[in-house]
């Protein structure tokens, strides 16, 4: 896969530019951060569960009527995709209390939250992804009412579907953020990916994490184990490729 220039290099991800003016080329890294990259460790080929776990959820979400930037994996861990105009924000779906959520607010750890709450946050670590509400994306020009409404239906859309999706391998989607971003029409697309990363994923059963949660934890040992572990549920025989 030839890349060009390097558009953007990120926490755990680099961009490239690609021969497609409006194609772009994803090197998923095998850097594992947490504390808005304050801490930092390499993972073997965590780059690539993330990838293909990302390819995957984005062609079952594409099957369901969702736009996604997701054009091929040609690697384990690099995905060709449209080149978008990210729309700064990061959108959070909460089916569970637990976290920051449960730290900040008075509401129990565990408690199913009916509906979702989604929540916006202001995209910026140099602010510490604050949370947002419709005045203050006004007041930044991120987005037009318009665009926030679009934003939280596709956000809840596609909680119904990866609910679903992670309940029939026994994992329960207790949240998770998506990224948007505009293609060269203006059309609003699914970007950036959807893994363990950014997810919050416990087994239906035990409720043991699947998740970078475990790295914030201070339990890197087990941190690629839960990512082999969703890859494995998830990912069919005959489309593994690591």
């Amino acid at each position: 896969m030839d890349k060009k220039e390097l558009i953007n290099s990120g926490k755990v991800k680099s961009v490239f530019a690609s021969d497609n003016p409006d194609e772009v080329i994803i090197e998923f890294r095998d850097d594992m951060t947490a504390g808005d990259g304050e801490r930092k460790e390499v993972m073997n080929n965590k780059g690539a569960y993330n990838a293909i776990i990302s390819s995957k959820i984005f062609k079952v979400l594409e099957e369901k009527g969702i736009a996604t930037q997701f054009i091929d994996l040609p690697e384990p861990n690099v995905m060709i995709a449209k080149k978008l105009e990210m729309i700064p924000i990061e959108v959070i779906v909460r089916n569970i209390a637990t976290g920051s959520l449960v730290r900040k607010y008075p509401i129990a750890d565990g408690t199913r939250l009916e509906p979702p709450i989604v929540q916006m946050d202001f995209k910026a670590d140099e602010y510490h992804d604050p949370m947002l509400n419709d005045s203050l994306i006004r007041a930044l020009g991120i987005a037009t009412q318009e665009e926030v409404d679009i934003l939280t239906e596709k956000a809840l859309k596609i909680n119904e579907i990866l609910t679903e999706f992670f309940a029939d391998v026994g994992i329960i989607l207790v949240d998770y953020k998506v990224e948007f971003g505009k293609d060269k029409d203006g059309n609003i697309l699914l970007g950036d990916e959807i893994s363990p990363d950014g997810c919050r994923l416990w087994d239906s059963e035990t409720l043991e994490m699947l998740d970078k949660e475990l790295f914030r934890k201070g339990k890197d040992n087990e941190v690629m184990d839960a990512y082999i572990e969703v890859y494995n549920r998830i990912i069919p025989d005959d489309e593994k490729v690591i």
